[in-house]
This record gives C-alpha cells, sequence and structure tokens, in this order.
C-alpha cells in the first residue's frame, strides 16, 4: 500500500512526489467525444493492463468518459509521470491507428482535429490526442482519496448516463460495489465522504 504523507499542502496539478496517490483526469483535445465507441474505450483498459502487469502501476479507481479519463493511481516500479507519459502515448497512437482502420463516421472530422491539434507544440508528430495536462492532484490523506474516488464514480451518474454508479461498465464503481468488471483495480477501503 502506498505510504501517505499527511500534508495539506498542494502541489499544484505536476506529479511532484513521484512514489505518492494522485488523482489524474486524461483529456482529449478539443474535448472530442472519442470515447463513444467501445472500440476506443477498450484501448484504455488495454493500456491500464499492460501498464499494471508490467510497469509496476497500480490502479485504484478510474472511470472513462466520452472525452476524458479520470483515474487514482500510483506507480510502484518507476517514476508515475513516466508511466503517464507511456499510458498516453500508447493509447494515442492505438486510438489514431483504431479511428483509420474501423468503420467509423467521424474519420476525417476526428483526424482533422488531432492533425491540427499536433500543429500547435513542436513536441508533437503528426496528431495529438491528449492534452499535454494530466491534472494531477496529489491524494495527501484518506479523506481526500475517498472524496476523489466518489468524484469518479458519480461522473456518469451525473451526466445522466446511467441512475448508479456501478451500472456504468467502463467505471471501477463495479469493482467497489464487487461486482463483475472489465479491469481489475485495487480496491480501498477508505471512510465515507459527501461531496458537496
Amino acid at each position: 500500500m502506498v505510504n501517505l504523507i499527511l500534508n495539506t499542502m498542494t502541489t499544484g496539478y505536476t506529479i511532484q512526489q513521484q512514489d505518492q496517490l494522485y488523482f489524474l483526469t486524461f483529456q482529449v483535445v478539443n474535448w472530442v467525444d472519442v470515447f463513444t465507441r467501445p472500440e476506443y474505450r477498450d484501448i484504455i483498459l488495454d493500456s491500464f493492463e499492460y501498464a499494471i502487469e508490467h510497469k509496476g502501476f497500480q490502479l485504484f479507481a478510474y472511470v472513462i468518459m466520452s472525452n476524458h479519463v479520470h483515474l487514482i493511481a500510483h506507480s510502484s516500479e518507476s517514476k508515475l509521470s513516466n508511466t503517464i507519459r507511456d499510458i498516453k502515448k500508447h493509447t494515442s497512437k492505438q486510438i489514431i491507428d483504431t479511428i483509420k482502420n474501423i468503420e467509423e463516421s467521424r474519420r476525417e472530422w476526428m483526424l482533422g482535429l488531432f492533425r491540427k491539434a499536433a500543429t500547435k507544440h513542436t513536441k508533437n508528430k503528426e496528431y495529438q490526442v491528449w492534452t499535454h495536462e494530466n491534472h494531477a492532484i496529489w491524494l495527501y490523506s484518506p479523506n481526500f482519496i475517498a472524496e476523489k474516488i466518489q468524484y469518479i464514480h458519480d461522473n456518469p451518474v451525473k451526466a445522466l448516463w446511467v441512475q448508479n454508479p456501478e451500472d456504468y461498465l467502463y467505471s471501477s464503481a463495479r469493482n467497489y460495489a464487487g461486482l463483475s468488471a472489465f479491469i481489475d483495480v485495487e480496491v480501498l477501503t477508505l471512510p465515507v465522504v459527501t461531496v458537496k
């Protein structure tokens, strides 16, 4: 389990303490609704599973929304920022390849937006799928962790996609409810926190 440093000091939106637990958000450029199809959502799950099995990636909570992904993670073997970089790089390539190779009515529109986004940063090549930020928030206490897990799991409910968090298949809310899930996460036992 992660050794939490109990401190109320914030660290901005970068991963400064590589051995700590973080709430992260991966946002698709221009808020493009890529993840309305299961083919794209499965790319995220496959990448998480690979990182768990091969990179010491510890996933505690996640939700895949239409144009962003929230997660709570830690890396036990390497820098968390390096693991996140690798996940985003791999999923970007897989998403672009999938857009090009499946029957996708939005193909030209999405590729055009991703191509245009790539021109705005020198470190990009032909396409940019994710924004460069991860909106990393250090989770410094059990209550803060519980609050963020609840926030993650409530996303599909707030979007009016499902009535209960555990009804949404692409979320760790199913793991926390003891239901079958697409991937395993490390379920934490935490205090109940009401999000206002």
